[in-house]
């Protein structure tokens, strides 16, 4: 089984690394969770993801689905599981899909660039492909999930405030007398 997504896996590879920039076995494992998502789930539904990891995993879920970071359709919680979870937007009925670590001992080479037990430049980075495109989606499990579903505030899209220390907009709910950056909750730049 090679197929991801209606793509043939070098299709997808070839997606991956003008995405990714690399052949990322990561990213090529998400495909196919993915694509196994989609097979699981019923049609015409409207799902919303959670990735629980921020490698790889964002990568696939906004190459093959609607679900983007920026439209919120796509959620990460930074619990380092290699693991997606698709879900009814509406009702939280969903599926979740993860890297089955039982499953990988019968792909050593996907197994050692999981556990990382050799260093990556010590890995035969052909033949973990070829055992990745070998175990497709075999090497992944699925679970039943009921996502708690939080009532949006429509207000939380509205920009409320004007900052008076930088005079640029922000939502009144990230900070009620001045942006979090010029408060100094956030700091990730210095001007120069």
């Amino acid at each position: 089984m090679s197929d991801i997504c209606g793509m043939k896996y070098d299709e997808y590879v070839k997606l991956v690394t003008d995405f990714h920039g690399t052949v990322a076995p990561g990213l090529i494992i998400g495909g196919y969770m993915v694509d196994m998502a989609y097979k699981k789930l019923p049609k015409g539904g409207l799902y919303d993801v959670v990735c629980e990891s921020v490698k790889c995993l964002p990568d696939a879920v906004q190459l093959l689905t609607p679900c983007t970071i920026g439209n919120g359709w796509l959620k990460i919680e930074k619990i380092g599981r290699f693991a997606i979870t698709f879900y009814d937007k509406y009702t939280g009925e969903g599926i979740r899909l993860y890297l089955d670590n039982e499953k990988l001992k019968d792909y050593p080479p996907v197994q050692e660039w999981f556990f990382r037990t050799k260093p990556k430049h010590d890995q035969d980075s052909e033949a973990l492909l070829r055992s990745i495109k070998e175990a497709g989606s075999s090497i992944i499990s699925v679970q039943k999930v009921l996502v708690e579903i939080k009532k949006d505030n429509k207000e939380k899209h509205t920009i409320a405030s004007v900052c008076p220390v930088c005079g640029e907009s922000y939502p009144f709910r990230e900070g009620k007398d001045m942006c979090k950056v010029c408060s100094g909750e956030i700091k990730y730049y210095s001007k120069i």
